[in-house]
């Protein structure tokens, strides 16, 4: 494939990455996997009316279990990897045993091999976990990557309390950080300088802002270095040291260059940049709005989480900042490189590449992963709504049914709900609540809607979904469905042609109103072939609109 494509994946990320991701082809790689924390995560959506709903669809299950598939893999490690994997594995399976963190350990190890066969020589991975696993978790990149090749365990803090009266809170995230070589793409990032520090020395304050008096010699002598306003740094064992930045900024770069060491300070002092001490020591008024940043360390404690109330979320659980993506990607992206997230989830790596495009300064690729189809059409919502991308023109989409043939084999896969989720997109309709753990009620998802005879009262269509056979009583089901719930629409999707009895028993349930009948069958042919989509008057979005991203040509972000 070509990688400079921008192109969203669904599907298992390992036969992905086998099967279309070229060897030595990305940029930067971000995963943020499950944890093995043992819990279940959740898609919230929205009410018609905008808030929240408390139904929330189950969106992945993060715990892990040793079966089959963790049989396969580990066979799979013993008898392919490199010999440092091979002794590492081994070395678990006798320490941890095979129970659910060594299944954990040995998917996300084939998973990790993948990872460094398609990252570039100069490329870099960052691992997004927390302490459940992290410590397993290095010691299997050291492996993978070699210990030499560990760059830094970046630690976020996630959370801002969280009481635990048994031991001390945890409310932070483990990013382990490697690059595939010691010859990577780094682009120092620069955070704002830390409150206290700038109140313990900024003391000085004009017009011209807050400031500190810094000195303007450097270490070594230089015996060229001419003496100014009666002072001579060599005679101190020092030598003159101009902020260039500054001299650039006052008469641009070119002119500067021209310029001799005295002419420079000149241009300082009457600029008001330099200070003479009771000494007689010129010293450097260092503005605060002059400096660009810290260079960011390891802790990083200025990337707040989401709130309840940020703009951000989109009711996806473990949505991280889209602030957290933009300063790895601005770090270790180079800047027309190829981003790759294989566990990619609401698409927060995928946003944070086209927001940094918008500065012009950035033209990344992208790729994202996801198992899901529930993720897979939230990004595909999210990339519209922030950006205006649109499937096919913007950016491509692989693994979805293009056609019936397609279709038939996603309703032939173990879980069922991938086609009933994908089905249901088709036709923008919203997810049922979790049917996985309840009893069926005849309902797979609802179209909201308003008709204009009660303009101010939302409305509902209540759709099925059905994979094979199909037959009358179907219907008749639907329509029982239908009056049990007070709906005004019924929506029958279907894999399989409908029988003659079925479009009859369709006729006879009538009309919701002039040219729009209450029951409605669609074959998922239809809707591929000839877009063809149900009747309904105007729809009400049930995933919840990421705002806009205005565009900003000049925006450089400080982080």
């Amino acid at each position: 494939m070509n990688v400079n494509k921008k192109t969203l994946f669904f599907g298992d990320n390992l036969q992905i990455l086998r099967d279309h991701i070229p060897t030595n082809t990305i940029d930067l790689i971000y995963l943020d996997p499950p944890f093995n924390s043992k819990s279940s995560y959740n898609i919230l959506f929205n009410e018609p009316s905008g808030e929240q709903s408390v139904a929330q669809i189950h969106a992945f299950e993060d715990s892990w279990h040793w079966g089959m598939e963790a049989e396969k893999a580990l066979k799979e490690i013993l008898e392919k990897a490199p010999s440092e994997v091979v002794d590492m594995i081994t070395a678990f399976d006798k320490l941890i045993k095979k129970n659910d963190m060594m299944a954990y350990l040995v998917m996300m190890t084939v998973r990790l091999l993948e990872l460094h066969r398609v990252l570039k020589s100069t490329g870099s991975i960052y691992l997004h976990c927390d302490p459940t696993a992290s410590h397993y978790l290095k010691i299997v990149m050291d492996a993978i990557f070699g210990k030499d090749n560990f760059r830094n365990e970046v630690v976020w803090k996630r959370t801002f309390a969280h009481n635990d009266p048994a031991r001390f809170g945890r409310n932070d995230d483990r990013i382990l950080f490697y690059t595939k070589t010691d010859k990577y793409y780094f682009n120092p990032v620069l955070v704002k300088y830390d409150e206290s520090y700038v109140e313990d020395f900024f003391k000085g304050k004009d017009e011209k802002g807050i400031y500190q008096s810094v000195v303007l010699t450097g270490p070594h002598t230089n015996a060229k270095d001419p003496a100014w306003k009666g002072y001579n740094p060599s005679q101190s064992g020092r030598s003159w040291s101009i902020p260039k930045r500054i001299i650039n900024k006052i008469v641009g770069e070119e002119n500067a260059n021209k310029m001799s060491t005295s002419e420079k300070l000149d241009l300082l002092f009457n600029n008001g940049y330099i200070i003479l001490s009771k000494n007689g020591v010129p010293r450097f008024k260092q503005y605060l709005s002059d400096m660009e940043g810290a260079p960011a360390q390891e802790i990083w404690t200025d990337i707040p989480p989401l709130s309840a109330q940020s703009s951000e979320r989109l009711g996806y659980q473990t949505q991280k900042p889209r602030a957290l993506l933009e300063r790895i990607i601005k770090a270790s992206g180079p800047p027309e490189g190829v981003i790759l997230d294989p566990f990619c989830g609401c698409g927060t790596t995928l946003s944070a590449c086209e927001f940094l495009n918008q500065t012009k300064k950035f033209k990344f690729s992208w790729i994202g992963i996801d198992v899901t189809h529930l993720s897979i059409n939230l990004m595909k919502h999210r990339l519209k709504d922030e950006y205006g991308l649109e499937q096919n023109k913007d950016y491509k989409v692989i693994g979805e049914p293009k056609d019936l043939q397609g279709a038939i084999e996603l309703a032939k896969k173990p879980d069922r709900y991938d086609f009933q989720y994908w089905a249901l997109s088709l036709v923008d309709a919203r997810p049922y609540a979790d049917k996985k753990k309840g009893a069926d009620t005849g309902i797979d998802g609802y179209i909201y809607f308003i008709d204009s005879e009660k303009p101010d009262e939302f409305q509902k269509a209540i759709v099925q979904v059905k994979s094979g056979s199909v037959q009358v009583k179907d219907i008749r089901e639907l329509q029982s469905v239908i009056e049990r719930e007070k709906a005004l629409i019924g929506v029958f999707i279907t894999l399989e042609s409908p029988t003659r009895p079925m479009l009859e028993e369709s006729a006879r349930a009538g009309l919701f109103k002039k040219g729009i009948p209450k029951i409605q069958i669609l074959t998922v042919k239809e809707i591929l072939e000839n877009n063809a989509r149900p009747n309904i008057p105007l729809q009400v979005d049930f995933i919840k609109r990421a705002e806009i991203v205005e565009e900003n040509p000049d925006q450089e972000a400080l982080f």
